[in-house]
């Protein structure tokens, strides 16, 4: 079992709740969105390198940096305003940063923003249940390209495919769809149903971490309690209907919920990470504890007995073994993905195990955000989690 220690907290703590920090993709900084501001830290000496106001009339609620800006980082907020702003470096002084450009156009506060991995397509999302897509046509110039509005609910989260120009977006009306553009139109290709419940964050597995030839896959949190991870299914392939969910898609992509990650949270769950790195899954929520999930290639059956039908029991305690009653559960999955005629070869499955978890990570506070990083800790660059949480603080930690 591994264990994870706080290292640091950032300095100065927020002054109010923080909703959310995005590390940089290639820069030792890491940015806060919070109440009254966008606060940037390094991720090296664990303090405040500058503090960004104005632009914005309301709370900061989202960020999100622009690939390739490493000379000149560039960086757009989403606001409880319903505006976005763009704001970019100063070259001559690192601690001023331009409030470069506003997007108006959403009707209500701003959820999320993320940028597309070539840095030319940003997405944003609203309490007025619409995806806007935005596309960078010169300097501080911008087009609305899309607006996508088949989301019944408030939508909570976007993200951008790590490779292609494939976007996700996760809603209040706990539906998960994803988007491409068709010729000149940006449309919905899959809907992923299943969870019961607002769906809140969502992550797609890193290019590093996928094994060659095997297709992409993404991991989703909601306020039911679970994280699910799903899966294209290959276009070839007659796609299979899981007997805990139903997807439809309105395009010839089809996607599948793989499997569950174990239950270990007991309130709402509010966000999910994968890391580059270790490939490991984090989670955090409600209940303010912060949960790290690793994934056993091929483990998915267990003496001839299948963890239900591309679904995880949830219930592998620490060391790998079964309860009794996780057994039981189990064995009538397994009884029920026969009866269903659902392939059932070790191979096709894989079992995620929970290898550490820690109660309390920001006191009595909800944590509202994680994100894997780099950081400097005991003199060499590490991999870091990143929580944000309501009590104002960001804390460092990592998983030995």
């Amino acid at each position: 079992m591994a264990a994870i220690v706080c290292v640091d907290s950032l300095t100065p703590p927020c002054a109010s709740r923080a909703w959310l920090s995005a590390p940089h993709p290639d820069l030792p900084l890491v940015a806060t969105a919070t109440a009254n501001a966008l606060r940037i830290y390094s991720l090296t000496s664990f303090t405040l390198l500058s503090t960004i106001t104005g632009g914005h009339k309301r709370s900061i609620r989202s960020c999100s940096w622009k690939p390739g800006t490493k000379n000149q980082p560039v960086i757009a907020t989403g606001s409880f305003d319903a505006s976005v702003g763009i704001w970019s470096q100063e070259e001559d002084d690192k601690e001023e940063w331009r409030f470069a450009i506003v997007l108006d156009g959403h009707e209500s506060e701003v959820k999320s923003v993320s940028w597309s991995a070539g840095g030319n397509l940003l997405a944003t999302c609203s309490r007025d249940k619409s995806v806007w897509i935005w596309e960078e046509v010169g300097e501080d110039d911008f087009e609305t390209v899309a607006v996508l509005q088949e989301h019944e609910g408030d939508v909570k989260c976007v993200a951008w495919h790590p490779e292609e120009e494939l976007l996700v977006s996760a809603s209040y009306d706990d539906d998960i769809r994803l988007w491409r553009e068709d010729v000149d139109d940006w449309g919905c290709v899959s809907v992923l149903r299943g969870h019961e419940s607002t769906v809140w964050a969502v992550d797609w597995e890193p290019t590093q971490a996928r094994k060659e030839g095997e297709s992409s896959r993404l991991v989703s949190c909601s306020d039911d309690g679970t994280i699910r991870i799903w899966k294209k299914k290959p276009n070839q392939e007659r796609p299979q209907q899981s007997r805990l969910s139903i997807i439809r898609s309105t395009s010839a992509e089809e996607w599948v919920e793989e499997l569950q990650l174990p239950k270990r949270h007991v309130r709402t769950i509010y966000s999910v990470a994968w890391s580059k790195q270790s490939r490991r899954i984090a989670s955090v929520g409600g209940d303010g504890k912060i949960v790290v999930y690793e994934e056993h290639p091929g483990e998915g059956l267990a003496n001839g007995e299948m963890n239900g039908a591309g679904h995880s029991t949830g219930g592998l305690e620490p060391h790998g073994t079964l309860s009794k009653a996780d057994a039981q559960e189990v064995n009538q999955q397994f009884q029920e993905a026969l009866s269903t005629g659902i392939q059932t070869e070790k191979q096709e499955f894989s079992s995620w195990q929970v290898v550490a978890e820690y109660d309390c990570a920001h006191g009595v506070f909800e944590i509202n955000h994680v994100a894997w990083a780099k950081a400097k800790v005991d003199g060499s660059q590490q991999e870091v989690l990143v929580t944000t949480g309501d009590d104002g603080e960001v804390k460092i930690w990592k998983v030995t």
